[in-house]
């Protein structure tokens, strides 16, 4: 591949990014007025077929590009190195999908809500999908580590960073001072609330089926991670 090619790749993530991060975030912010609009169980609907589709073509033009650039370090030899990736991998999916949002809302089977939590893994951070999406960007980005991996890493992570500020604005406008109560009892950073005695963390609340099933999610990525590889090849993005 030519350095030119390399380079265009490199543009193609970042505008992929840049499309979700408006069209997620966008539509994220018009919920309230969408709700009214066309109810909470369409609105959700339309907010999947947007997000989806256009996270499934990040997905897989990543597979397919994520050696392109330059090669900045080579660490897949190192003893270790391997399974301390799947283990980050496997915690960042913990934070991922907390399993504190209820299926059958995120499916519009029941009326999709806006919720305030303060179990479980929100004990540790506020926002949980930010400390997953960084976990996930340090372990595939030491495992790869290409320039088209970190270009696409600080793009996730901005993205989620961007996320914070959006999500507690958002939950702020919705829910005012019962947001401000849970916020003084939560911290962005992982443990930090713990640390400073504005928290406590009760491990019998993370003994719940849906914790259960990101653990049997992650052995099952485990085993069809290759398939996945080989039917993204034949996708020639």
């Amino acid at each position: 591949m030519t350095i030119d090619l390399a380079l265009d790749s490199h543009l193609v993530i970042l505008g992929l990014l840049l499309v979700f991060a408006i069209a997620h975030s966008g539509l994220a912010a018009l919920r309230p007025k969408g709700e009214k609009l066309i109810g909470a169980r369409l609105y959700r609907v339309l907010f999947a077929l947007v997000s989806l589709p256009l996270a499934v073509i990040l997905v897989v033009y990543f597979f397919n590009h994520r050696y392109d650039g330059l090669q900045l370090w080579q660490v897949q030899g190192v003893p270790g190195v391997k399974p301390a990736v799947w283990i980050l991998s496997a915690i960042s999916f913990l934070f991922l999908y907390p399993a504190t949002f209820n299926l059958l809302e995120i499916a519009a089977l029941q009326k999709p809500q806006v919720h305030l939590y303060e179990t479980g893994i929100i004990r540790i951070t506020r926002h949980p999908q930010m400390v997953g999406q960084v976990i996930w960007c340090v372990a595939h980005t030491l495992w790869i580590g290409t320039s088209f991996t970190l270009v696409t890493s600080i793009g996730l992570v901005l993205h989620h960073l961007f996320g914070v500020w959006h999500g507690d604005r958002r939950l702020q406008a919705r829910f005012g001072e019962s947001f401000e109560t849970i916020k003084s009892r939560t911290s962005i950073i992982p443990f930090l609330a713990i640390l400073q005695k504005r928290q406590t963390l009760d491990l019998l609340e993370f003994l719940r089926p849906s914790y259960l099933g990101v653990v049997l999610f992650t052995g099952l990525l485990w085993e069809i991670h290759p398939f996945l590889m080989r039917v993204t090849r034949n996708i020639y993005w």
